[in-house]
């Protein structure tokens, strides 16, 4: 299956990443050790389910996929109210970034991706664990002083060559948060067209210096050439170190 998952840009096997998270949790469930992936918690049962694997293919970043079967960010199941809350559950896995000896990440490098269904190569929802561009940060700490959590705006600079909507959280966790909700309840003219939605959750800092996160949404439609002008997963860098 890793080696199916590896290939899949020749196979165009939209499902491979499904068939390797399956593989990883039956192997933890019956072994304790969820090879191929890095980690695995079930500990919720399947339906709450996640697991953390590094593809082998492209950027060496960390990707959180469910161990349910959610195609991706176009399934309205992810803003109901009894959701697990998966950009949380990635966000306290930021810590992988940093295996094998290496120091830990700083936080305000840190960033979540989760890709439209227009640009995404792969049909199980996975959220991208990686470290922001260095450009992508400048850019997002420039704006974050004049972001609120309350209130979404329309950025007038483009990132990666795309105008996104932003807002800030308004706490240093993403406990109680879930982006695919807010993205949701905001834009809910692109309810019909879910798949076109980019969301991206960098941190940040407060204008009074706590920690906080910056949420970008990029919106648009599939026949829209700006819906696949830029992926989430544009605005990491290939590595963190």
């Amino acid at each position: 299956m890793l080696a199916t998952f590896s290939a899949v840009a020749a196979t165009e096997n939209r499902e491979a990443l499904w068939g390797v998270v399956q593989v990883c949790r039956i192997n933890y469930e019956i072994t304790g050790a969820a090879f191929p992936c890095l980690a695995a918690n079930v500990a919720d049962g399947v339906q709450r389910g996640y697991v953390i694997l590094r593809p082998p293919l492209g950027n060496p970043d960390l990707i959180l996929s469910p161990t349910r079967k959610i195609s991706g960010v176009e399934e309205l199941a992810l803003a109901a109210d009894d959701a697990p809350n998966y950009f949380e559950m990635a966000w306290n896995a930021r810590s992988v970034l940093a295996r094998d000896g290496r120091p830990p990440v700083a936080r305000e490098d840190v960033a979540l991706a989760v890709n439209s269904r227009v640009s995404r190569t792969q049909d199980q929802l996975h959220i991208h664990i990686g470290c922001l561009s260095n450009d992508v940060k400048q850019t997002i700490a420039a704006v974050a002083p004049e972001l609120s959590p309350g209130r979404w705006r329309h950025l007038s600079q483009r990132i990666k060559g795309r105008l996104f909507w932003a807002r800030t959280i308004g706490q240093g966790s993403l406990a109680g948060v879930n982006p695919f909700r807010l993205v949701a309840e905001r834009f809910p003219d692109a309810a019909g067209d879910q798949g076109a939605v980019t969301i991206v959750v960098a941190a940040a800092q407060s204008p009074v210096g706590g920690d906080d996160f910056v949420l970008l949404a990029g919106i648009g439609g599939s026949s829209h050439r700006s819906a696949a002008f830029a992926s989430g997963s544009d605005l990491l860098r290939a590595s963190c170190f």
